[in-house]
């Protein structure tokens, strides 16, 4: 087969670094879970049945990644930026319409992320019952740390979940509090995806989420996974 050529070279896949090993992970897609924590969900206004309701999803591109230590700029054409504290579950194998007692065959590690919102935007997409696009997947909005490979560490079902702004706590919770857990979340997701090695699943964020502005310095921390830092810079 002759080798293709393209108009300009491609990009880079989207990768992160792995702890402990030289080889980095390359990311082919990033899935992230609406309302996840009871409390979170109060505070958008949208509360959770479980018993009546099942995990709902949304998307960021590849190209959106940024790793942990970057300055990121205050993005364009929203007045509300906002964080989202998040354990992240890097898929290391192929699961299709998994159990949830075969869940945990498919999890190579995890991370500690942020996903980074136009809160105003989504809201306003929300309302109108738009797609969330502009207010969560847009350039540098999906921050993460190295991974953490599963190793020890089995399905994770607690662990204490921080974010400081500039040193003050904004939010503090636990893995217990998830609403959906992991193998419940896997087995969900698996029933609409073919779920492949590189994918990355944004697990829900708790409550406390708020704004931030040019110059503030965000951390975040997951016991036994790590510790997330982002710096917001000015407006492009």
């Amino acid at each position: 087969m002759a080798q293709a050529s393209y108009l300009w070279n491609p990009p880079q896949p989207a990768s992160l670094p792995v702890q402990g090993i030289a080889a980095r992970f390359p990311v082919h897609r990033i899935f992230c879970v609406g309302r996840n924590y009871h409390a979170h969900a109060l505070e958008m206004g949208r509360p959770v049945d479980k018993t009546a309701a099942r995990p709902f999803y949304f998307t960021k591109s590849p190209s959106t990644l940024v790793e942990s230590g970057a300055t990121v700029p205050y993005p364009c054409g929203t007045s509300n930026y906002q964080f989202e504290m998040e354990l992240v579950v890097a898929i290391g194998a192929s699961g299709f319409r998994v159990t949830e007692k075969d869940a945990a065959r498919l999890i190579f590690g995890y991370a500690a992320g942020l996903d980074m919102t136009r809160r105003d935007l989504q809201l306003m997409a929300r309302d109108q019952g738009r797609p969330w696009d502009l207010g969560k997947d847009f350039e540098k909005s999906a921050v993460c740390t190295q991974i953490v490979p599963i190793g020890n560490l089995g399905v994770l079902s607690r662990g204490a979940v921080t974010l400081q702004v500039n040193g003050e706590t904004r939010q503090t919770s636990d893995l217990s509090q998830l609403i959906w857990n992991i193998p419940e979340l896997l087995a969900d997701l698996s029933q609409f995806y073919h779920l492949e090695p590189g994918d990355l699943i944004y697990t829900g964020t708790p409550e406390g989420v708020g704004a931030v502005k040019p110059g503030d310095k965000i951390t975040g921390h997951i016991d036994a996974v790590g510790d997330v830092a982002l710096t917001i810079g000015q407006t492009e």
